[in-house]
């Protein structure tokens, strides 16, 4: 059986979010693509699959929209069906906002429905109850207090988000959607 492999990530300093934090929690993925290959070889509960398969995929999105440096969304195919779907990239992005704010774990999710050509906002808890079938991860914000905590205690979650979408490099996030609509 294929074996996953953990992929490295090129994260420069970001704005609020420690070294510390992004290394600790690259240790996370790197735990998540282990368990993973242990439930494939049998050594792990096959229940365990979708927690630890979707582990490593949204984190492998997660860290590559902090690749690179910051890049601003430009006009494009992402923006485009922005603002069909949502009227205004700030009206989709408020939304977007107030979703990650949902109490408890889990993920806060922009998705492409192949099937229909349209993005959808999804909360995802933990990481395996409720991924979207047939649709492509665009986007994920991951709302686990393992990747804020340390920088902006319990009560700052907020604020996390808000530096988070200032960290964000968008062309990564068009290269996500682009190939997504293929």
């Amino acid at each position: 059986m294929k074996k996953f492999e953990e992929k490295k990530f090129n994260i420069p300093d970001l704005k609020g979010i420690s070294k510390k934090t992004i290394e600790e929690h690259l240790k996370l993925y790197a735990g998540y693509v282990k368990n993973l290959n242990e439930t494939l070889e049998g050594k792990q509960d096959i229940r365990r699959l979708g927690f630890e398969y979707n582990g490593v995929r949204n984190h492998e999105i997660y860290f590559s929209s902090l690749e690179g440096g910051t890049k601003a969304l430009q006009a494009g195919s992402l923006k485009k069906q922005i603002e069909e779907d949502f009227e205004s990239f700030d009206a989709w992005l408020q939304v977007f906002k107030s979703l990650a704010l949902t109490r408890g774990v889990g993920w806060a999710m922009l998705y492409y429905d192949r099937r229909d050509k349209v993005l959808i906002n999804a909360w995802i808890d933990e990481q395996h109850l409720g991924q979207l079938q047939d649709c492509a991860l665009i986007l994920g914000l991951d709302m686990w207090e393992h990747s804020y905590v340390a920088d902006y205690q319990p009560s700052g979650k907020k604020n996390y988000i808000e530096d988070f979408f200032a960290n964000i490099n968008w062309e990564t996030v068009e290269g996500n959607f682009q190939n997504s609509a293929k």
